[in-house]
């Protein structure tokens, strides 16, 4: 049974992709991190990429994203997206290009905001949505990125890490794909994450709102968030303007937890957060521009943990909706179960004594554990 490599505890809830437990990351955090974290380098080096951001004195600096990478001749940056070669800083990436996969998703998605969003609900109709209820019959255009600005050991969409398996696409190529199908409502930007190549995003969302007309075509992100600060400010000006919305994952309020599960810190994305209510929130409150989400990992983000974000988002507008969302076994945490049923419900609870609009998804997930109480 997998244990703690600082205390001794065993849990069956103890990831070995960690190594630590959630009480030895928050009070002896200097040892259980550096154990976590190479973890999370040794996983890095299945996929070439770099353990850490690089910070190589003299080299070139990125700053997309909060990694703040400093490369250095020969190296790459932690997305792996960006690089320096011959003295020059190159992407896989441009403002006319970027690395991505795409597809139709019919509505209703499993997109985590579409019981408040227009496609889910039809809000905003008829300037922001095509019917009065559910778009069924629509699609959203899902764009997923290759490349990420964060390393979570429970990533879904783990590929993403794969560089090779994504494809050029252009600007050009998307915006007349959805100018020629009618059905596309939306675009939806996730992966990976949308960092590492926010200036391609940007200006492809900025085109197929000034070519659309009067058609619906709302922009959304599903995003880390943790985007250089200017960038995410014109990412949900276009989400504002075009009626769709934006989705950052708050993984953990700790930052030792952040730390253990993404290997990066938290500090960036709870600032864009706020600047994102700041800017848009209360222009569009009948519609909302923001939404959260939390993934309930069995052991390392309980209670006490949803309870701080949700404190946190609170402390904004107790209005913004938050999504918790129960945790099923993928990439290298498939060593630990579904979320526990009483976990989940213990969860909804925190976070409903400081927010108004708290849902749960994923909760079909239940039913491949045995029944437990809440």
């Amino acid at each position: 049974m997998p244990g703690c490599l600082v205390c001794g505890s065993i849990s069956p809830l103890i990831s070995r992709a960690i190594g630590v437990c959630r009480t030895c990351l928050k009070e002896k955090p200097e040892e259980a991190l550096d154990i976590a974290l190479k973890n999370h380098a040794e996983t890095r080096m299945e996929f070439r990429l770099p353990p850490r951001p690089p910070r190589t004195s003299g080299g070139v600096p990125c700053n997309l994203c909060a990694a703040q990478c400093v490369m250095g001749e020969g190296e790459a940056g932690f997305c792996g997206v960006r690089g320096v070669g011959g003295g020059r800083l190159w992407s896989l990436s441009t403002t006319d290009a970027g690395l991505l996969t795409y597809y139709l998703d019919p509505h209703v998605t499993n997109c985590c905001n579409a019981w408040f969003c227009p496609a889910g609900t039809g809000c905003g109709y008829p300037r922001y949505a095509v019917t009065e209820g559910a778009e069924v019959g629509y699609y959203n255009l899902a764009l997923f990125f290759y490349g990420c600005s964060f390393n979570c050991l429970f990533c879904q969409n783990w590929t993403h890490k794969v560089l090779s398996c994504g494809k050029k696409v252009t600007v050009k190529e998307l915006v007349n794909l959805t100018l020629k199908n009618g059905r596309v409502t939306c675009w939806c930007w996730f992966g990976g994450s949308a960092e590492p190549q926010l200036p391609f995003a940007i200006n492809a969302s900025r085109t197929i709102i000034e070519e659309k007309g009067e058609r619906v075509c709302r922009v959304c992100w599903e995003w880390n968030g943790d985007g250089h600060p200017t960038l995410v400010k014109r990412a949900g000006e276009l989400s504002y303007i075009s009626g769709g919305n934006v989705k950052f994952d708050l993984k953990a309020f700790d930052p030792n937890i952040h730390f253990a599960l993404t290997a990066m810190s938290n500090e960036r994305t709870l600032k864009n957060f706020e600047l994102v209510y700041q800017e848009f929130y209360e222009r569009r409150r009948g519609m909302p521009v923001l939404g959260a989400t939390t993934l309930l990992v069995p052991h390392y983000v309980d209670e006490e943990e949803v309870s701080e974000i949700a404190k946190f988002i609170a402390s904004l507008d107790d209005e913004i909706p938050y999504s918790l969302l129960v945790f099923h076994p993928d990439f290298k945490m498939r060593d630990i179960p579904v979320t526990p049923e009483r976990q989940v419900w213990r969860c909804y609870r925190s976070a409903k004594r400081h927010l108004k609009n708290v849902y749960v998804g994923n909760l079909q997930l239940l039913l491949m554990r045995p029944n437990q109480t809440a």
